[in-house]
Protein backbone atom coordinates (compact mmCIF):
# COMPACT_ATOMS: atom_id res chain seq x y z
CA UNK A 1 0.00 0.00 0.00
CA UNK A 2 1.18 3.52 -0.85
CA UNK A 3 1.38 5.61 2.32
CA UNK A 4 3.88 8.32 1.39
CA UNK A 5 2.92 11.56 -0.38
CA UNK A 6 6.36 11.43 -2.03
CA UNK A 7 5.61 8.20 -3.87
CA UNK A 8 6.60 8.54 -7.58
CA UNK A 9 3.10 7.56 -8.75
CA UNK A 10 1.52 10.32 -6.67
CA UNK A 11 4.09 12.83 -7.90
CA UNK A 12 3.25 11.87 -11.49
CA UNK A 13 -0.48 12.30 -10.83
CA UNK A 14 0.07 15.79 -9.42
CA UNK A 15 2.16 16.70 -12.46
CA UNK A 16 -0.52 15.45 -14.86
CA UNK A 17 -3.20 17.35 -12.98
CA UNK A 18 -1.06 20.48 -12.92
CA UNK A 19 -1.23 21.53 -16.55
CA UNK A 20 -1.00 20.80 -20.26
CA UNK A 21 2.82 20.84 -20.26
CA UNK A 22 3.09 17.95 -17.79
CA UNK A 23 0.52 15.88 -19.67
CA UNK A 24 2.30 16.52 -22.95
CA UNK A 25 5.74 15.66 -21.57
CA UNK A 26 4.57 12.40 -20.00
CA UNK A 27 2.06 11.48 -22.71
CA UNK A 28 -0.55 10.64 -20.09
CA UNK A 29 -3.60 11.98 -18.27
CA UNK A 30 -5.64 11.26 -15.13
CA UNK A 31 -9.12 9.72 -14.93
CA UNK A 32 -10.98 9.80 -11.62
CA UNK A 33 -14.02 7.69 -10.75
CA UNK A 34 -15.63 4.34 -11.51
CA UNK A 35 -17.71 5.23 -14.55
CA UNK A 36 -14.92 6.90 -16.50
CA UNK A 37 -12.49 4.08 -15.78
CA UNK A 38 -15.15 1.57 -16.87
CA UNK A 39 -15.49 3.51 -20.14
CA UNK A 40 -11.72 3.46 -20.65
CA UNK A 41 -11.58 -0.29 -20.01
CA UNK A 42 -14.53 -0.91 -22.36
CA UNK A 43 -12.73 1.07 -25.05
CA UNK A 44 -9.54 -0.97 -24.57
CA UNK A 45 -7.65 2.22 -23.70
CA UNK A 46 -4.03 1.73 -22.56
CA UNK A 47 -3.57 2.08 -18.77
CA UNK A 48 -0.36 2.91 -16.94
CA UNK A 49 -1.63 2.11 -13.47
CA UNK A 50 -4.67 2.36 -11.18
CA UNK A 51 -4.84 3.37 -7.52
CA UNK A 52 -7.62 2.24 -5.18
CA UNK A 53 -8.58 2.96 -1.57
CA UNK A 54 -10.70 1.25 1.07
CA UNK A 55 -13.75 3.40 0.23
CA UNK A 56 -14.20 1.53 -3.06
CA UNK A 57 -17.73 0.08 -3.32
CA UNK A 58 -18.69 -3.33 -4.73
CA UNK A 59 -18.93 -2.04 -8.29
CA UNK A 60 -15.49 -0.47 -7.95
CA UNK A 61 -14.00 -3.66 -6.50
CA UNK A 62 -15.39 -5.63 -9.44
CA UNK A 63 -13.80 -3.08 -11.77
CA UNK A 64 -10.45 -3.43 -9.99
CA UNK A 65 -10.65 -7.19 -10.43
CA UNK A 66 -11.33 -6.78 -14.17
CA UNK A 67 -8.36 -4.46 -14.51
CA UNK A 68 -6.04 -6.89 -12.75
CA UNK A 69 -7.28 -9.70 -15.00
CA UNK A 70 -6.32 -7.54 -17.99
CA UNK A 71 -2.80 -7.15 -16.60
CA UNK A 72 -3.22 -3.55 -15.40
CA UNK A 73 -1.17 -2.62 -12.34
CA UNK A 74 -3.63 -1.89 -9.51
CA UNK A 75 -2.15 -0.62 -6.24
CA UNK A 76 -3.86 0.34 -2.96
CA UNK A 77 -3.33 3.80 -1.49
CA UNK A 78 -4.31 5.15 1.92
CA UNK A 79 -7.68 6.89 2.16
CA UNK A 80 -6.04 10.15 3.19
CA UNK A 81 -3.73 10.16 0.17
CA UNK A 82 -6.58 9.27 -2.21
CA UNK A 83 -8.49 12.31 -0.96
CA UNK A 84 -5.41 14.49 -1.40
CA UNK A 85 -4.91 13.55 -5.07
CA UNK A 86 -8.55 13.34 -6.16
CA UNK A 87 -9.99 16.56 -7.58
CA UNK A 88 -13.60 15.48 -6.99
CA UNK A 89 -15.58 16.54 -3.92
CA UNK A 90 -16.47 12.96 -3.03
CA UNK A 91 -13.75 10.58 -4.29
CA UNK A 92 -15.02 7.14 -5.31
CA UNK A 93 -11.85 5.38 -4.26
CA UNK A 94 -10.34 4.71 -7.69
CA UNK A 95 -8.09 6.80 -9.92
CA UNK A 96 -6.21 5.85 -13.08
CA UNK A 97 -3.36 7.19 -15.17
CA UNK A 98 -3.95 6.53 -18.86
CA UNK A 99 -1.75 6.87 -21.92
CA UNK A 100 -2.58 9.64 -24.36
CA UNK A 101 -3.53 7.90 -27.59
CA UNK A 102 -4.36 9.44 -30.95
CA UNK A 103 -7.22 7.94 -32.93
CA UNK A 104 -6.58 7.82 -36.70
CA UNK A 105 -8.72 10.15 -38.78
CA UNK A 106 -11.29 8.48 -41.04
CA UNK A 107 -10.30 8.25 -44.70
CA UNK A 108 -13.36 10.23 -45.81
CA UNK A 109 -14.19 13.31 -43.75
CA UNK A 110 -17.61 14.94 -43.92
CA UNK A 111 -18.43 16.12 -40.38
CA UNK A 112 -15.77 17.79 -38.22
CA UNK A 113 -15.95 20.08 -35.20
CA UNK A 114 -13.34 22.85 -34.77
CA UNK A 115 -13.20 24.43 -31.31
CA UNK A 116 -11.59 27.83 -31.06
CA UNK A 117 -10.91 29.80 -27.87
CA UNK A 118 -13.03 27.51 -25.68
CA UNK A 119 -11.60 28.14 -22.22
CA UNK A 120 -14.30 26.84 -19.89
CA UNK A 121 -13.66 23.14 -19.07
CA UNK A 122 -17.36 22.40 -18.64
CA UNK A 123 -18.24 23.82 -22.06
CA UNK A 124 -15.36 21.97 -23.69
CA UNK A 125 -16.35 18.67 -22.10
CA UNK A 126 -19.99 19.21 -23.12
CA UNK A 127 -19.00 19.90 -26.72
CA UNK A 128 -16.82 16.78 -26.87
CA UNK A 129 -19.61 14.68 -25.36
CA UNK A 130 -22.18 16.06 -27.81
CA UNK A 131 -19.79 15.54 -30.72
CA UNK A 132 -19.51 11.85 -29.81
CA UNK A 133 -23.30 11.58 -29.52
CA UNK A 134 -23.90 13.35 -32.85
CA UNK A 135 -21.46 11.19 -34.80
CA UNK A 136 -18.84 13.88 -35.41
CA UNK A 137 -15.81 12.18 -36.92
CA UNK A 138 -13.15 14.23 -35.13
CA UNK A 139 -12.69 17.32 -32.99
CA UNK A 140 -9.90 19.75 -33.86
CA UNK A 141 -8.76 22.03 -31.04
CA UNK A 142 -7.12 25.33 -31.93
CA UNK A 143 -4.00 26.53 -30.08
CA UNK A 144 -6.22 28.99 -28.15
CA UNK A 145 -8.47 26.24 -26.72
CA UNK A 146 -8.13 24.56 -23.32
CA UNK A 147 -6.45 21.13 -23.24
CA UNK A 148 -9.05 18.44 -23.90
CA UNK A 149 -7.33 16.11 -21.41
CA UNK A 150 -7.45 18.46 -18.42
CA UNK A 151 -9.15 16.67 -15.49
CA UNK A 152 -12.31 18.84 -15.45
CA UNK A 153 -12.75 18.46 -19.21
CA UNK A 154 -12.36 14.67 -18.99
CA UNK A 155 -14.97 14.49 -16.22
CA UNK A 156 -17.36 16.69 -18.15
CA UNK A 157 -16.89 14.60 -21.30
CA UNK A 158 -18.31 11.55 -19.49
CA UNK A 159 -16.32 9.02 -21.52
CA UNK A 160 -16.53 10.73 -24.93
CA UNK A 161 -12.73 11.08 -24.94
CA UNK A 162 -12.53 7.34 -25.57
CA UNK A 163 -14.78 7.44 -28.65
CA UNK A 164 -13.44 9.95 -31.17
CA UNK A 165 -10.21 11.66 -32.28
CA UNK A 166 -9.38 14.81 -30.28
CA UNK A 167 -6.52 16.62 -31.98
CA UNK A 168 -4.75 19.78 -30.82
CA UNK A 169 -3.61 21.42 -34.06
CA UNK A 170 -2.07 24.59 -35.42
CA UNK A 171 -4.20 26.67 -37.76
CA UNK A 172 -2.04 25.60 -40.70
CA UNK A 173 -2.71 21.95 -39.85
CA UNK A 174 -6.42 22.63 -39.47
CA UNK A 175 -6.51 24.35 -42.84
CA UNK A 176 -4.71 21.47 -44.59
CA UNK A 177 -7.06 18.92 -43.02
CA UNK A 178 -10.23 20.76 -44.05
CA UNK A 179 -9.37 21.70 -47.65
CA UNK A 180 -12.22 19.60 -49.07
CA UNK A 181 -14.85 20.72 -46.55
CA UNK A 182 -17.22 23.68 -46.41
CA UNK A 183 -16.40 25.61 -43.22
CA UNK A 184 -19.32 27.04 -41.24
CA UNK A 185 -18.59 29.48 -38.43
CA UNK A 186 -21.16 29.90 -35.67
CA UNK A 187 -21.81 33.59 -35.04
CA UNK A 188 -24.74 35.27 -33.29
CA UNK A 189 -24.78 37.82 -36.17
CA UNK A 190 -24.24 35.19 -38.86
CA UNK A 191 -25.27 35.57 -42.48
CA UNK A 192 -27.73 32.66 -42.57
CA UNK A 193 -30.01 31.07 -39.93
CA UNK A 194 -28.84 27.51 -39.29
CA UNK A 195 -32.23 26.10 -40.38
CA UNK A 196 -31.69 27.62 -43.85
CA UNK A 197 -28.01 26.72 -44.33
CA UNK A 198 -27.27 23.56 -46.30
CA UNK A 199 -25.60 21.37 -43.68
CA UNK A 200 -25.88 18.18 -45.73
CA UNK A 201 -22.63 18.86 -47.61
CA UNK A 202 -19.26 17.70 -46.18
CA UNK A 203 -18.49 20.31 -43.55
CA UNK A 204 -16.55 21.50 -40.56
CA UNK A 205 -18.29 23.55 -37.90
CA UNK A 206 -16.33 26.17 -35.94
CA UNK A 207 -17.53 27.01 -32.43
CA UNK A 208 -15.86 29.81 -30.47
CA UNK A 209 -15.99 30.84 -26.84
CA UNK A 210 -18.89 33.12 -25.97
CA UNK A 211 -16.71 35.55 -24.02
CA UNK A 212 -14.13 36.47 -26.67
CA UNK A 213 -15.54 34.86 -29.79
CA UNK A 214 -13.27 33.30 -32.38
CA UNK A 215 -9.79 34.29 -33.49
CA UNK A 216 -8.89 36.03 -36.74
CA UNK A 217 -7.53 32.70 -38.04
CA UNK A 218 -10.95 31.09 -37.58
CA UNK A 219 -12.65 33.95 -39.40
CA UNK A 220 -10.25 33.63 -42.32
CA UNK A 221 -10.83 29.88 -42.54
CA UNK A 222 -14.63 30.14 -42.62
CA UNK A 223 -16.60 29.98 -45.88
CA UNK A 224 -19.87 31.09 -44.29
CA UNK A 225 -21.22 32.30 -40.94
CA UNK A 226 -24.43 30.85 -39.51
CA UNK A 227 -26.56 31.86 -36.56
CA UNK A 228 -29.15 30.28 -34.28
CA UNK A 229 -32.37 32.33 -34.43
CA UNK A 230 -33.36 33.39 -30.91
CA UNK A 231 -36.82 34.99 -30.68
CA UNK A 232 -36.46 35.29 -26.90
CA UNK A 233 -34.72 38.16 -25.16
CA UNK A 234 -31.28 36.73 -24.42
CA UNK A 235 -27.95 38.03 -25.64
CA UNK A 236 -26.37 34.70 -26.50
CA UNK A 237 -26.15 30.99 -25.69
CA UNK A 238 -23.08 29.49 -24.08
CA UNK A 239 -20.71 27.60 -26.37
CA UNK A 240 -21.79 24.17 -25.12
CA UNK A 241 -25.47 24.79 -25.82
CA UNK A 242 -24.95 26.59 -29.15
CA UNK A 243 -22.58 23.93 -30.45
CA UNK A 244 -24.95 21.14 -29.41
CA UNK A 245 -27.88 22.74 -31.25
CA UNK A 246 -25.85 23.16 -34.42
CA UNK A 247 -24.41 19.63 -34.37
CA UNK A 248 -27.86 18.11 -34.09
CA UNK A 249 -29.19 20.43 -36.79
CA UNK A 250 -26.59 18.78 -39.05
CA UNK A 251 -28.02 15.39 -38.07
CA UNK A 252 -31.62 16.56 -38.60
CA UNK A 253 -30.90 17.81 -42.10
CA UNK A 254 -28.95 14.73 -43.13
CA UNK A 255 -31.72 12.40 -42.00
Amino acid sequence: MITSAQNPKLKLIRTLQGGRKGRHEHGAFVVDGIRLIEEALRSDWPFRFVLTSDSLNNRGQALAAQLKAKGVEVEPVSEQLMKSISETETPQGVLAVLEQRAFPLPAHLDFLLILDSIHDPGNLGTLIRTAAAAGVQAVFLSPETTDAFAPKVVRSGMGAHFRLPLLSMSWDEIKRSTNDLHIFLADMYGEVPCWQADLRKPLALIIGGEAQGVTAQANRLADQTIKIPMPGEVESLNAGVAGSILMFEVIRQRR
